[in-house]
């Protein structure tokens, strides 16, 4: 698994940074783009789309994840995240339990920085284990009940 994401690292960020551009964010200002990588190469992407009620905003990582599952994909190997800020930003805690749903805890979540290609630090790696500790997921609830 981490051959693929090697290989497509500076594809993902591209990609997520691409998804940036689509974000609808008349209210918040605040750009979100995220992509995520299939195991078998694809890279699905996302951007933040808001609304005037406010609850029914979604954000970039959600929106990758539905069109992913959707479309039938199950299966991912990474994802990454920009915004138009100067440090890495995480996944909400809403985003972070949809993406428990589907992605293993070691799956690499890379978090890139407005500026990432000219700072040293511009990306943060990191895992779905490390934004999510003590998570709950699925397999959880087949655990014997008291």
């Amino acid at each position: 698994m981490a051959d693929i994401v090697a290989s497509n690292r500076d594809r993902l960020l591209q990609a997520a940074v691409e998804a940036k551009t689509f974000a609808y964010v008349p209210y918040s200002k605040f750009r979100v783009g995220a992509a995520l990588l299939t195991e078998d190469g694809e890279i699905i992407k996302g951007a933040n789309i808001e609304n005037a009620s406010y609850g029914g905003t979604i954000c970039a990582e959600r929106t990758a994840f539905v069109k992913a599952v959707s479309e039938g994909k199950r299966k991912f190997a990474a994802l990454a995240v920009t915004t138009d800020v100067a440090s890495p930003i995480a996944p909400c805690g809403m985003c972070r339990q949809v993406i428990r749903e589907f992605c293993s805890l070691d799956m690499p979540i890379l978090l890139a920085a407005f500026s990432y290609i000219e700072k040293e630090d511009g990306v943060r790696e990191t895992t779905l284990g490390e934004i999510l500790p003590f998570s709950f997921g699925p397999e959880d609830l087949e655990r014997d009940r008291g």
